[in-house]
């Protein structure tokens, strides 16, 4: 009984990231942003819902349309999560293009993906953010680079924060937390170490409801800002929104 539970979930899972991909190929190149974000919202909330996770918005600041939108990286459910309130256009590690379906998809939606170490690549794409942000578009960003544990945030790059400074755009910080049902980390979300998008899907699918938690918290003005303030600025906000540790 619980292999066919679980079976059935892994394939509303694929089923689902299929209907995703033909939303990003045939209705995303022709469909205005209004449109694009209330696909993305409603798909997003969909494929949580089959993983089992329940997003809630705690307290905190309203969201700004227009903004570099900076998070803790905890798991790939991260930008279904943002996604699911406040569609972005994100910056993520290239690692995730190789990802089977999702990695499409995340392609697929607009996601800009960055190699480590190709400084060349590097000034590329930070013009593309710069100019999706003058053009009055949300960006989502993970500055710590990877994903750290619960209860840990690690340190924020701060070389694509000046895009927010080039561009005039606010930093938004929000807080990403997975809580089990006696508010605890949820132990199931975890993705470090050596495990697997797979075994990671499996391992959500198998155990029981996640709550999602996103709280977005106030904005910081970029203009006349350095990086670096504002990465750390950023940072302290995450943390101390998640009462987390930092690792150096």
């Amino acid at each position: 009984m619980i292999r066919l539970r679980l079976a059935w979930r892994l394939l509303r899972v694929v089923l689902h990231l299929l209907v995703g991909l033909g939303a990003c190929a045939l209705v995303f190149p022709l469909a205005r942003r209004g449109l694009r974000d209330a696909i993305t919202r409603r798909w997003s909330r969909r494929m949580l819902a089959i993983c089992g996770v329940r997003v809630e918005q705690a307290a905190g600041s309203p969201v700004l349309e227009h903004a570099l939108l900076v998070s803790n990286h905890i798991s790939w459910l991260d930008i279904f999560v943002i996604n699911s309130l406040y569609p972005c256009r994100f910056v993520a590690k290239a690692e995730i293009r190789a990802w089977p379906v999702l990695g499409w998809l995340a392609a697929g939606a607009g996601t800009v993906f960055i190699a480590r170490g190709n400084r060349r690549e590097l000034r590329h794409i930070f013009k593309g953010i710069v100019s999706v942000l003058e053009q009055g578009e949300r960006v989502g960003l993970f500055p710590e680079g990877t994903v750290a544990q619960q209860g840990t945030v690690l340190p924020f790059h701060a070389n694509l924060f000046e895009a927010a400074i080039d561009a005039g755009a606010a930093v938004q910080p929000c807080a990403v937390a997975y809580l089990d049902a006696a508010d605890g980390w949820h132990p199931n979300v975890d993705y470090v170490g050596d495990i697997s998008f797979v075994d990671s899907l499996l391992t959500i699918l198998r155990g029981g409801p996640i709550r999602a938690r996103l709280q977005l918290l106030a904005p910081l003005d970029a203009v006349g800002a350095h990086r670096r303030e504002l990465a750390q600025a950023a940072h302290d906000a995450v943390a101390s929104a998640l009462g987390s540790t930092t690792t150096m």
